[in-house]
């Protein structure tokens, strides 16, 4: 082993997930160094407290406080960045890109907001940027994209990218509870964060699905320009309206391209799919990928989207490859073509809906209703009522024939300013996928 070439490895952040990459690096160095013919050295770790009790044990000659202290040691040829945020994560892997370096990263933030930047620098000086662990934890979905299914066009993509609305979601639907109480029960349990809107109001998928969408389609579409929503409006009502027609309720990001029209579509939101998915009894805090290919067709990735395990399990594996690509020379890896895809229209994207909304009790209303969305050409398929919690009110839960997004969006505007209509209408997509 002493002949063997060295590769250096720093961290920057050793919090729960640097912590895991550590631990599990070590524990499994002799198996890996094996398989690559070299040693692998973890020579260095940036925290924000020298004196801190951590979960793993770490010689205080390896320790600084210093973060770009670890990107810029000539020593150092792999660079993990698990700090978080955009601010100094960014910096550091600018910084150690610069200096030709191989930067492993955990980050869909800064990867979401920052991709075309950092991988020209990696381009332009060499080094290379790997950021399997920034989607999906555990599961390899970007490796797959990147060189499992090279062969295939995909003009689908959906899948669930976000463990702490899963779970609530999961719960909601097994134990009858409202959103409220199990939101506090997942911050309690970890699953959530003291600020939940981050990952329940989507925007954490959201950056995830813009990764994945520059993966499959060389095309960057940043989070503005999704539609974009979340959970918190979810009640029982929807749970087992979806319950009793073989459907469940998760919160999806689609990837759709037109193949012939090159038009690129991506939502985030919670969608009605049928039972008959594998997506649709995915639970907990998994995740699930569905990926169409014009070639392979549906393959279906499954596992744990977060935690320490699933994550350093990700980012490991990102060193490793990087370790293997240093010692071929550092050969350049192939990337996705950049790509403008022109975005697909509202009045172009069709499906049907699930419109839920509160009504006074009293005829004629679901007369004004059926109006109402004729005027946009929205047919009404189905019509079923329940009780409502307001007085001497109704819940309607209407679901539509194929209409458009742009049809229906009119639709649910003009249903909102009717007389008879109590509150904000929740408006749900019913998914076609592959059907």
């Amino acid at each position: 082993m002493s002949d063997l070439p060295i590769v250096n490895i720093g961290i920057c952040g050793l919090g729960t997930v640097g912590q895991g990459v550590w631990k599990h690096l070590t524990r499994s160095r002799a198996t890996l160094e094996a398989r690559l013919g070299a040693r692998l050295r973890l020579k260095k770790a940036s925290v924000r407290s020298l004196t801190k009790k951590r979960g793993v044990r770490v010689a205080p000659t390896k320790l600084t406080t210093d973060p770009m202290a670890v990107a810029t040691d000539p020593s150092i040829q792999i660079v993990c960045e698990l700090i978080g945020g955009t601010t100094v994560a960014k910096d550091v892997t600018i910084a150690a890109l610069r200096l030709g370096k191989t930067v492993v990263s955990a980050n869909k933030a800064l990867v979401c907001g920052h991709g075309p930047e950092i991988f020209a620098e990696a381009r332009k000086h060499g080094g290379h940027y790997f950021f399997e662990a920034s989607v999906a934890g555990g599961i390899p979905i970007i490796k797959a994209l990147r060189e499992g299914l090279v062969a295939n066009r995909f003009d689908r993509i959906y899948g669930i990218l976000n463990g702490t609305c899963n779970y609530i979601l999961t719960r909601m639907e097994r134990e009858g509870l409202a959103y409220p109480v199990i939101l506090q029960e997942a911050k309690a349990l970890g699953y959530a964060e003291a600020d939940e809107a981050l990952d329940v109001e989507g925007w954490d998928t959201a950056h995830k699905a813009s990764i994945i969408a520059y993966l499959a389609h060389g095309s960057w579409v940043p989070t503005k320009a999704m539609n974009v929503e979340g959970i918190t409006q979810l009640t029982q009502t929807d749970i087992l309206y979806a319950r009793a027609n073989d459907l469940a309720i998760k919160l999806l990001a689609v990837i759709e391209r037109d193949l012939a029209t090159d038009e690129l579509s991506v939502i985030v939101a919670p969608i009605l799919i049928s039972r008959n998915k594998v997506i649709a009894n995915v639970n907990e805090v998994y995740n699930g990928v569905s990926v169409t290919g014009d070639v392979v067709g549906e393959t279906v990735y499954i596992g744990r989207g977060a935690g320490q395990d699933a994550t350093s399990s990700a980012v490991i594996s990102d060193i490793v490859d990087a370790a293997a690509l240093l010692l071929r020379g550092n050969a350049a890896l192939p990337e996705p073509v950049e790509h403008h895809c022109p975005r697909r229209p509202p009045e172009r994207s069709f499906g049907s809906y699930y419109i839920r909304l509160d009504v006074r009790d009293e005829p004629g209303v679901l007369a004004k209703i059926s109006a109402a969305t004729a005027k946009f050409g929205v047919s009404i398929a189905s019509v079923q009522q329940s009780a409502s919690a307001r007085a001497n009110a109704a819940t309607l839960m209407l679901t539509t024939h194929e209409t458009n997004e742009k049809a229906i969006r009119s639709a649910v505007a003009q249903l909102r300013r009717l007389a008879g209509v109590l509150g904000e209408p929740l408006l749900l997509r019913i998914a076609s996928f592959g059907e």
